[in-house]
């Protein structure tokens, strides 16, 4: 997975410093990256956060420009880095994310759900363009978007935050004038079969996180105005190709919700509760709960 994700990146053009981070996995990936030539930075799993741990890598770096990418995200060419950073170097935007397409083989949900998010045509939005968006203004994914620093460190870098420090991060940036690019023309690989149980524990994380930076995130708008349009089009989707996966889908898209539902409520409810309807399990015993006084046995 590592080498499909660096062999772009090390063919490139720009020759980028390569950075990989690892949270103490005995699975050979500093090995691996090292061999392949990129900068390793180990944290420990009870250190790691979403936020967090970017934070520390972007400044380990201190480059005009930063890449975000998960290791599951391979680029379908080594253009890709030039095509997504170009609206950061012409001064159009402080963020610019890539469009993720799904992976061979993928089912009929899987694929809706990219294309739904990331369409075909570029994208350059800013506050103004709220009226047209709505909640997806500030929409972001750091499994790849590029980030200009100097705007990272106006609004104080990376929260740390259980998820969404992209979503965050875009938001802050708006507030301040900032736009956010989408770059249809940098395209990876990137898309997860659907789950009943890891999809509920996914939008259950990004209900919590929407609901701790709820002034933030959604004063406009909540999201339920763009979970609405996607089920009307994964509705009509289905029905044209695949009727029969109709009642699934629905039963998956009723869970989603029912997590992120539950998510908004997730400071209301002990740690513990919390660490069991999360995906991210870490979180509630890291080392920032710990210090808190939340995290509690």
């Amino acid at each position: 997975m590592l080498a499909g994700c660096l062999a772009p990146l090390l063919r490139s053009p720009l020759e980028p410093r390569i950075l990989v981070v690892n949270s103490s996995s005995n699975d050979g990936t500093v090995e691996t990256a090292r061999r392949l030539g990129a900068e390793t930075m180990v944290v420990s799993r009870a250190g790691f956060n979403h936020g967090a741990t970017r934070e520390a890598a972007r400044r380990r770096l201190a480059t005009d420009i930063v890449v975000m990418m998960t290791p599951d995200a391979h680029a379908r060419d080594e253009t890709f880095l030039e095509r997504l950073v170009r609206p950061l170097v012409t001064g159009e935007a402080a963020v610019a994310y890539a469009r993720q397409e799904a992976r061979e083989g993928a089912g009929p949900l899987e694929r809706f759900a990219r294309a739904f998010n990331y369409p075909a045509t570029s994208q350059l939005r800013g506050l103004a363009d709220w009226p047209v968006y709505g909640s997806y203004t500030h929409f972001c994914s750091n499994s790849c978007a590029a980030w200009r620093t100097d705007a990272l460190d106006r609004i104080g870098g990376f929260a740390s935050t259980l998820v969404s420090e992209e979503t965050i991060a875009t938001a802050r940036l708006l507030e301040i004038g900032e736009r956010i690019a989408y770059v249809a023309e940098a395209r990876v690989v990137h898309s997860h079969p659907t789950s009943l149980t890891g999809d509920f524990k996914r939008q259950y994380d990004i209900g919590y996180a929407r609901a701790a930076s709820r002034d933030l995130l959604l004063a406009r708008e909540a999201d339920e105005r763009r979970g609405a349009a996607y089920l009307r089009g994964l509705i009509r989707t289905l029905a044209a190709e695949k009727p029969s996966l109709l009642p699934y889908a629905l039963l998956h898209t009723g869970l989603r919700w029912i997590g992120y539902r539950m998510g908004m409520a997730g400071r209301r409810l002990p740690v513990a509760v919390n660490a069991r309807l999360s995906s991210q399990d870490f979180f509630w015993r890291g080392d920032a709960m710990v210090r808190s006084g939340a995290a509690r046995a």
